[in-house]
């Protein structure tokens, strides 16, 4: 099977490229490089150094003997996006290709602009490369647990079963994102479901908790194969700046209360997830949602674990909460569709934050603290071109 996999260079792109390589699949690279110039733009960057992608795609078939076809362009580029779906020709596409941060979304006007002008654009040129090349391909979304925010009911999958004055309709679960980068992810699943529904596309919608952990059996090969590891507050994960806090002897920084409940997941297991999605593909016309998540937990919870976890003392300080969020709320989502699927979790271990422990250590002379700070506040409004 040939896979087409967007913003291959990223976080989670880059070791779903190298999982799906090394199951057999035929795999080709797309990325315009976008997240390194965003280190730039912040003066950060990854904990773990990584190299170029075309270093690592090389790397990967020196170890392997399996190739991985490279294409540079950006998604806003409609022809190009075409021009490549028409040349590698997949049967399936995996689309992480967009700006993932909800504090980047809220620095100030051109962000919030740029978020969703890159985000939902250059989806719908993907959506369209699909539906004028081959209306077959089945497209793999990465979306994220946040379009639905914190309703006081039950999080289904995606769909919801409603009865109002006495009739019935199945229609997609209410969304109330908590960020300009949430509310993108909500129109690409309304254009996708949309495109579904005129086109006879076939799409899955992968709804992701935060993802947390650096390490797959394919990136331990070789330490040039490694992914990032983003630790500052507007692309860390709060798992992960949590560990490299305590590492460096700073306090674990939690907005507000802790009250706050989060989805999370291994990066195994999104590998995992993405694999099974693509193995079992949604029919023509269908529009399939996953809530791609394996445990939930307070950010409370979270400091306690790696308090509890790391052997030296441990420090915890409640920040004011830079974002609009319910300090304390009902969260239960509903998850079964991947594990009847055949997702084995790996659940949240000591062993593992005992690894992300290691990893710190060996690297925290890259760390620069003053990143670890929130400095983007939801309630402000900044102007930034005028």
């Amino acid at each position: 099977m040939r896979v087409l996999v967007l913003g291959a260079d990223g976080y989670l792109g880059w070791p779903t490229a190298l999982h799906l390589s090394d199951q057999g699949y035929t795999v080709g690279l797309l990325d315009n490089f976008a997240r390194r110039g965003y280190d730039e733009e912040l003066g950060s960057g990854s904990l773990v150094p990584i190299e170029e992608l075309k270093v690592r795609r090389d790397v990967w078939q020196e170890l392997s003997g399996q190739a991985m076809e490279l294409y540079t362009g950006d998604l806003l580029d409609a022809d190009f996006v075409t021009e490549t779906v028409r040349h590698f020709a997949p049967d399936a596409i995996v689309h992480f290709a967009e700006q993932r941060s909800a504090p980047y979304s809220m620095i100030d006007l051109a962000h919030a602009s740029y978020t969703q002008h890159n985000n939902v654009i250059g989806n719908l040129n993907v959506m369209f490369a699909i539906a004028s090349v081959n209306p077959d391909i089945h497209l793999v979304k990465l979306g994220t647990m946040g379009e639905y925010g914190t309703p006081n009911i039950d999080i289904e999958e995606g769909w919801l079963e409603v009865e109002h004055n006495g009739r019935r309709d199945r229609m997609l679960f209410p969304k109330k994102p908590g960020s300009f980068y949430h509310l993108s992810k909500v129109h690409d699943s309304h254009n996708i479901e949309f495109g579904c529904r005129i086109w006879g596309l076939r799409a899955t919608d992968l709804n992701q908790g935060v993802v947390y952990g650096q390490q797959t059996p394919q990136t331990e090969r070789d330490p040039r194969l490694a992914t990032r590891f983003d630790y500052d507050a507007v692309f860390g994960t709060v798992l992960n700046r949590f560990v490299i806090q305590a590492v460096l002897g700073e306090p674990l920084t939690v907005y507000g209360t802790g009250g706050q409940t989060r989805g999370l997941l291994d990066i195994r297991d999104t590998v995992a997830c993405i694999q099974l999605a693509i193995d079992h593909p949604a029919e023509r016309g269908e529009f399939r949602v996953f809530n791609q998540m394996t445990e939930s937990y307070s950010v409370s919870q979270i400091a306690d674990i790696v308090s509890r976890t790391y052997p030296g003392e441990v420090r915890v300080e409640h920040l004011d909460n830079p974002r609009v969020e319910a300090p304390e709320h009902y969260y239960n989502v509903k998850h079964t569709g991947l594990v009847e699927l055949g997702l084995q979790p790996h659940l949240l271990s000591d062993t593992l934050i005992e690894s992300m422990f290691g990893i710190v250590e060996q690297h925290q002379d890259r760390v620069q603290r003053n990143r670890l700070l929130p400095s983007v506040k939801w309630r402000e409004t900044r102007n930034s071109v005028g």
